[in-house]
């Protein structure tokens, strides 16, 4: 069973969340009678929701920034880039639970100068603050370390959560270096300001952003080329290997993070609660889209405790419709919430992943590391929907933690419980499976 104290934190979330969902849904009901329209730009958190700045520092061995991608909605992303990006490959880095290195002076010099050109000078805290760089012809492409690409979506039951939050912020950072993987959080936009399909649709335009920004970049680097073959003058040569494709008011459209460092044909998808729903949702579009995304390629996805549910209950929302911390009637006023009014039901395609004539045929769909709790009510339709695509031969594992509840790997109060962190560690052991470059050294 859970701790006294995650017991007493359950009651205490629960009234909060209760709290907040009549007050959500007093805001749009009043909204509603006064014919008062938002528009489609939305929110992407809620004014409770405590915030974690960006910090472009590798402070704590992770550096963040924050895009807004799309000027119509409010969708945005948060980029968590590891140091291993910028710092030369070491044993550390090639083996899991490898001894520590110790790095001689040599090795520490050769770093230095390795990121003298992407770092500026150190911030108040003595941290140098990274402003990444664009790869310049073929001369700096061997010292850009080419990263896989996470992109990660919050839960909050469609309604709440944001990418920018503290404790979101403290997870991501946490798999960015487990894993190894450039991180892209996703701030989609919130229910009920805006309804299904919104989310989905911002997770999907953020997995095309991606490809697009792939593509910017082999633009940059075929205008470097050119400019390097036809240009002698030295000082001519470097202003022309610094252009980048601009937009219409010549602000670069290209993100020099993802351009010196992503990997997109290493897609992995991960999504916590309600964000598995939408992350299921991409997988499935990127399978139809086919080659359209290249090249981008979603090579596997982890689902953390999703967020499902149908109309013919499972044992487990018999038995758990009252456990920790989310029970099933709070989790049915978030899901009419965010599903329109006219569409609402339990077996919708976004709730249940049970229902037939959902998209493409299962064997079709990536691997699926299924991530359930004990004393989660959603657990069971999580569990059948992997043994499902095992049915077709897809690899999807299920981790089950005993006495763990829902969100006990995202949750603020959380984050730091020996589940937790096992957790981040068993999810980068499969994830490390489908993004090695060097086979399939890691296994369960």
């Amino acid at each position: 069973m859970p701790s006294v104290a995650v017991k007493l934190y359950s009651v205490f979330f629960k009234f909060l969340l209760k709290h907040r969902l009549q007050n959500i849904t007093q805001i749009h009901n009043n909204n509603n009678n006064n014919t008062e329209v938002g528009g489609d730009f939305g929110v992407t958190s809620r004014p409770e929701e405590s915030v974690a700045a960006a910090n472009p520092a590798f402070t704590d061995g992770v550096a963040t920034k924050d895009i807004h991608i799309d000027p119509s909605t409010s969708l945005s992303i948060r980029i968590f880039l590891p140091d291993s990006a910028v710092l030369p490959d070491s044993p550390s880095h090639l083996r899991r639970n490898s001894l520590p290195v110790t790095p001689s002076s040599a090795t520490l010099d050769h770093q230095s100068q390795a990121r003298r050109n992407s770092c500026a000078n150190s911030n108040g805290n003595g941290a140098a603050v990274y402003r990444g760089y664009l790869p310049k012809g073929n001369t700096n492409v061997n010292r850009t370390r080419k990263m896989a690409v996470m992109l990660q979506l919050h839960g909050g039951g469609f309604v709440s959560g944001s990418n920018d939050s503290v404790a979101n912020d403290v997870f991501c950072r946490r798999i960015a270096k487990m894993c190894d993987v450039i991180v892209i959080a996703i701030g989609y936009r919130l229910a009920p300001e805006n309804k299904y399909p919104a989310a989905f649709e911002d997770g999907w335009k953020v997995l095309c952003w991606l490809a697009k920004q792939a593509h910017l970049a082999d633009c940059n680097k075929s205008l470097g080329s050119n400019a390097g073959s036809n240009v002698h003058d030295s000082k001519k040569l470097d202003g022309m290997l610094r252009h980048s494709v601009a937009d219409t008011f010549g602000a670069s459209m290209l993100e020099p993070w993802l351009a010196a460092h992503a990997d997109p044909s290493r897609c992995v998808l991960l999504g916590v609660s309600c964000g598995a729903n939408i992350a299921d949702y991409m997988a499935r579009k990127a399978v139809e889209s086919g080659k359209l995304l290249d090249p981008v390629k979603v090579v596997a996805q982890v689902l953390m405790y999703p967020f499902f549910i149908g109309s013919v209950p499972t044992h487990s929302e018999i038995k758990l419709a009252n456990s920790y911390f989310y029970d099933k009637p709070m989790c049915v006023l978030a899901w009419k919430l965010f599903l329109p009014e006219e569409e609402f039901n339990l077996d919708h395609q976004a709730a249940n992943p049970l229902v037939p004539n959902r998209g493409p045929p299962l064997k079709l769909m990536p691997p699926t590391l299924t991530v359930v709790a004990e004393h989660d009510w959603m657990r069971d339709r999580a569990i059948a929907y992997a043994e499902e695509l095992r049915k077709v031969n897809v690899d999807a594992p299920v981790l089950e933690y005993k006495d763990a509840v829902h969100e006990f790997a995202t949750l603020d109060m959380l984050l730091k419980t020996p589940q937790a962190l096992a957790c981040a560690e068993d999810i980068s052991i499969w994830v490390k499976k489908y993004i090695s470059t060097r086979g399939h050294e890691f296994s369960y």
